[in-house]
């Protein structure tokens, strides 16, 4: 059995994965250049002008894009106790119980609505957020602007734009001010746009009130659909590992739960 990789090799492999991404970044040109007309066409089809976004200060393109959604961990790392400590798991298991602390309220609500386990939405937030800490650097349109000009699933990236205006207007958000993640996954629950406007409870995106009540609902739909709580974690992010960490940390976040 292949040896568990130690936290100084998976240091230098994440470092590599860094340089490599600047490197490959270096010079990068969009394949589609013509990408901010045809988008313009299409959203002034919808009666949306997007030009001004263009020449807005805050949009750039996210370059090496498809090289971002292939170095994904869940590619590189083959092993649960290599993929634990690249996302710093135990870090997380310790940060739970102030979390539950602070938002026990929210968490029995969502558990009685949505008959969703609390831990288990515990489990998702901890691993995709750290429990709030980390909402995204980047910026959902900068993200799927530039999977279209980068030719890396454009009609995903068209579709979740469509979804992105939909969702900033009806809760009344800045589209140029919220965060996400490189894929366009957005706030605290990492949710794509369409889910969002599926599963979204509450006004606010970084409410993390609303974001435990979402996940619930989310997980409460796709339970239902699967027939199982398991294959609904799986549909958060279709990856053995992640479904593994999800509901590793919600069996620890037990103690602190009083179950």
């Amino acid at each position: 059995m292949r040896q568990s990789l130690t936290a100084a090799k998976i240091a230098v492999f994440l470092c590599i994965l860094t340089i490599s991404s600047s490197a490959l970044a270096s010079g990068d040109e969009p394949v589609n250049q013509n990408y901010k007309q045809e988008l313009i066409d299409h959203f002034e089809q919808k009666g949306i002008d997007i030009s001004a976004y263009f020449d807005d200060e805050r949009f750039e393109l996210i370059e090496d894009i498809r090289g971002k959604f292939k170095r994904a961990v869940e590619r590189k790392i083959e092993s649960f106790e290599d993929y634990q400590q690249v996302i710093n798991y135990e870090k997380k298991k310790k940060v739970a119980e102030d979390f539950i602390k602070n938002h026990n309220s929210a968490l029995e609500g969502a558990e009685s609505k949505y008959d969703i386990p609390r831990e288990v939405i515990v489990g998702i937030i901890g691993i995709e957020s750290e429990f709030g800490k980390y909402a995204g650097k980047y910026n959902p349109f900068n993200a799927y602007v530039s999977m279209y000009a980068y030719g890396y699933r454009s009609k995903f990236a068209l579709a979740q734009l469509e979804e992105l205006f939909i969702f900033a207007e009806k809760h009344q958000h800045e589209v140029l001010e919220m965060k996400s993640s490189y894929a366009g996954a957005i706030s605290y629950a990492q949710f794509l746009p369409w889910s969002l406007n599926r599963w979204f409870v509450g006004g606010d995106v970084y409410d993390m009130d609303n974001n435990i009540y979402s996940v619930a609902n989310f997980l409460s739909h796709y339970k239902g659909v699967t027939g199982s709580l398991e294959k609904a974690v799986l549909k958060y992010n279709n990856s053995t590992l992640y479904r593994q960490a999800v509901l590793a940390l919600a069996d620890d976040a037990k103690e602190f739960t009083g179950k």
